[in-house]
């Protein structure tokens, strides 16, 4: 199982980091993609690393604003959210394929992620 954590209210142009707790899998034997979702909106896949060597594969609409850090003694893996817009408010979701290894291809389709945890909602203020 997965568990999103550590959203909240931000004004524009702050930062956040959120936290994708496991259970049951070992973290860096995985990959782990980033999803969002705004009411009424499509879920949007924002990233995919792979856990093992640090690859990772970013959207364009998040490029260069996401760092990634790992806890594998907690078996966390951390995202840092900077320089936050108005529309990113959404909810976040981190989900994992259902095999150990590679990020899927796209990595930004939700179809190939088994594991999803809860999300956890970001509010940006302008």
């Amino acid at each position: 199982q997965l568990q999103a954590s550590g959203g909240g209210w931000v004004q524009a142009g702050g930062s956040l980091r959120l936290s994708c707790a496991a259970s049951g899998l070992r973290l860096n034997e995985y990959a782990i993609g980033w999803f969002r979702q705004a009411p009424g909106k499509e879920r949007e896949g924002l990233s995919c690393i792979r856990l093992r060597d640090g690859k990772t594969f970013v959207a364009d609409s998040v490029w260069g604003r996401f760092t990634f850090s790992s806890d594998y003694a907690k078996n966390t893996l951390y995202l840092q959210i900077n320089n936050l817009r108005p529309e990113d408010t959404s909810v976040y979701f981190c989900a994992a394929p259902e095999w150990p290894g590679d990020c899927p291809a796209p990595f930004s389709s939700d179809l190939w992620y088994r594991y999803w945890g809860q999300g956890t909602q970001v509010t940006v203020s302008s």
